[in-house]
């Protein structure tokens, strides 16, 4: 029962590897956002920046796994 629940959240292919990087990133813009409401200034541009950062080295992790040599 496990098994085939946990076949839904396994990423097969590349394509769905960049829809969830896509969907990662789409998030941490939002959340960025939301650290420049409320943290006017430097410290809120530097957090909006951090937000997706975390996003590039999530999707470059996720897309190595892809990757096998021959």
């Amino acid at each position: 029962m496990f098994s085939r629940a946990r076949r839904l959240f396994t990423i097969k292919t590349k394509f769905e590897a960049y829809l969830v990087i896509y969907g990662l990133g789409t998030g941490a813009v939002e959340r960025g956002m939301h650290y420049l409401d409320r943290y006017p200034g430097l410290g809120g541009k530097m957090l909006f920046l951090l937000c997706p950062i975390a996003v590039f080295m999530a999707g470059a992790k996720i897309l190595d796994t892809f990757d096998v040599p021959q």
